[in-house]
């Protein structure tokens, strides 16, 4: 396993636990919902986002 496809998989568990953490936080509701709800959105986005372009980046190093 080589050190991108390492990459590959934090940033894939990293998503998964703010994503977790945002339906936690929904589904119970209360303060911590109204402070942080955006912030956890625009992180899940976020680290989806990282994680996508580490993606393309081993596709298109395994190709050339």
């Amino acid at each position: 396993m080589n050190i991108l496809s390492v990459v590959i998989v934090v940033a894939l568990l990293l998503t998964i636990a703010v994503l977790g953490i945002g339906i936690w936080s929904m589904a119970h509701g209360g303060e911590f919902d109204r402070k942080h709800s955006s912030q956890l959105m625009f992180a899940r986005v976020g680290m989806q986002a990282v994680t996508l372009v580490f993606l393309f980046l081993a596709i298109y190093l395994a190709n050339n």
